[in-house]
Formats: structure tokens, C-alpha cells, sequence
């Protein structure tokens, strides 16, 4: 299997951590967002959205850099064509000059 780029990685984990603080923002806000005084669900629910995104984000450029540089290997792959023989006249001697 290939190995997975930085960006696919980020974006597994990203998301993992998403729904972890969903789980834990839908039952106890005060958990997730232990730094704001007064937290409700619907910060949860935003949070949430943002960090969907940014995993998502993440995701779609981590595959775009895989495909390119699986286009750039499979064009260092390719083999150019041998060129082919071309004839060359011979050049005629020079008369000398008088």
C-alpha cells in the first residue's frame, strides 16, 4: 500500500478529533470548551462545522498533491522515442580560389 502524505494523515486525524468533541460537546459543553464561561450546544455544533471543514480541506489537497505526484512518476516512466538516423549530405570540396 502507499504511503499516506502528511495531509491525509492531518485530515484522519482532524476528523477523529471532531467527532470526539462533538460526543463530548452534545453531553457536556463545559467539557470541549472548558475556556468560554458560558457554553452552549449550538458553539459546539459551529466548532464542529469549522474544524469538518478544515479536515475536509485537508483531505481534498492531500489527494490532489497524490495524484500529481503520481502523474509526475508515471511521466519520468515513459520512455522517449530513440531518435531516428537522418542523412546528411556530404559537402563538396572546395575549388581553390585563382
Amino acid at each position: 500500500m502507499n504511503e499516506l502524505n502528511g495531509l491525509l494523515t492531518g485530515s484522519i486525524t482532524l476528523l477523529l478529533w471532531t467527532v470526539v468533541i462533538f460526543g463530548l460537546g452534545m453531553y457536556k459543553p463545559k467539557w470541549p470548551l472548558f475556556f468560554i464561561k458560558e457554553p452552549n450546544r449550538f458553539m459546539v455544533v459551529a466548532l464542529t462545522l469549522i474544524l469538518f471543514m478544515v479536515a475536509w480541506t485537508m483531505k481534498g489537497e492531500g489527494e490532489k498533491q497524490k495524484r500529481q505526484e503520481a502523474s509526475a512518476k508515471e511521466a519520468a516512466a515513459q520512455v522517449a522515442p530513440a531518435p531516428e538516423p537522418v542523412p546528411v549530405p556530404v559537402p563538396t570540396p572546395e575549388k581553390p580560389a585563382k
